[in-house]
């Protein structure tokens, strides 16, 4: 998986149905049981929530998810990373969660996330130097730690 060339675009209108799509089969089973009902108005409600940060993940060429990091000055967050789930626990949303620390750290800046409860990538996020800072009734917070 390392010699796959992956690369980024700034998501479309025209990538909606496609990030739609990718939502329902990433989210909807963390979200049931995370106690979260999910529905149609909600998924595309967080699709389109911070477009403008939407990129969409390209690996040889062909769309595999979305990657939403909000850069405000030095507070980032990592609002968004969802891979189809063919791509999944193969090394490649590590693979860009690292690289995301590592331009925070360049920046200077501090890294965030929210994670569902019953999402298993809070194991990745804890392995790659997150801790939780609050938990919420579905969800919790995670910083990445300082050096």
């Amino acid at each position: 998986m390392q010699s796959d060339p992956l690369s980024f675009r700034q998501a479309l209108e025209a990538d909606v149905p496609f990030l739609l799509a990718l939502r329902e089969r990433t989210m909807a089973g963390h979200q049931l049981a995370s106690g979260v009902e999910p529905s149609e108005a909600e998924r595309e409600r967080r699709v389109r929530a911070r477009f403008d940060c939407a990129q969409i993940i390209l690996l040889a060429g062909e769309p595999v998810g979305l990657l939403k990091v909000i850069k405000d000055g030095s507070q980032w967050e990592l609002m968004q990373i969802q891979l189809v789930p063919e791509r999944q626990r193969a090394g490649l949303g590590a693979r860009i969660v690292q690289s995301v620390i590592s331009d925070a750290r360049r920046a200077g800046a501090s890294l965030t996330l929210r994670v569902l409860r019953a999402n298993p990538a809070r194991q990745l996020y804890e392995r790659l130097g997150f801790v939780v800072v609050s938990e919420g009734p579905h969800s919790c917070e995670m910083r990445l730690r300082d050096l």
